[in-house]
């Protein structure tokens, strides 16, 4: 069976400063794709910009899949952390029109390969539930954290399922971390 970047073509490539454009066009998808759930992660274009030359500074991954054409269809990126045995995933974003053809997996199979290249053994992520899209969002946690967390339902496609279909699995929560009822939900995944 071929891949997603096999049959389209795609390739992933890192995002460099040189290319304004490009840059221009991951702020862009960064901004339309996290506004849908998480209104106010990015609340304009020259938030999701700085967020984007962000990831080109040093200690940081910053990779995009690219058609033939030229056209950027998804972004990723990650920064070092723990003396370089852990590195942070965030964010990643894919066009909408292109979701679900396999973009996000090629993504992250290329960050694993990215960190492992580097001497990382692990990639964590933070997930926020700010609009009640689990079975953590919108309740009171405590006490019994553990217990709401081990029972954990996906209520309207959170991005945690996506995670744990690409090797991700639930490390921790972190009750209201973006104010009551919302929590980010701490994932994890070994790369060696």
């Amino acid at each position: 069976m071929l891949s997603t970047t096999e049959k389209t073509g795609l390739r992933i490539c890192s995002l460099v400063p040189e290319n304004e454009a490009r840059l221009k066009e991951a702020a862009r998808i960064l901004y339309e794709g996290f506004n849908e759930c998480w209104p106010g992660s990015y609340p304009n274009l020259e938030s999701a910009m700085e967020e984007v030359r962000a990831s080109l500074g040093e200690g940081r991954i910053s990779r995009v899949a690219v058609t033939p054409g030229g056209e950027l269809w998804g972004w990723i990126s990650a920064a070092v952390q723990y003396k370089g045995h852990v590195w942070e995933l965030h964010p990643l974003v894919v066009k909408e029109q292109f979701r679900r053809q396999g973009i996000g997996r090629a993504l992250v199979e290329d960050l694993a390969r990215q960190v492992k290249e580097r001497g990382g053994l692990t990639i964590w992520l933070g997930t926020d539930d700010e609009t009640n899209m689990t079975s953590l969002g919108g309740v009171e946690l405590f006490p019994g954290v553990l217990d709401h967390l081990t029972n954990i339902q996906n209520l309207h496609e959170h991005p945690f399922g996506f995670y744990q279909k690409v090797g991700f699995e639930i490390i921790g929560v972190m009750p209201d971390a973006n104010g009551l009822g919302k929590p980010d939900i701490y994932m994890g995944m070994p790369v060696r």
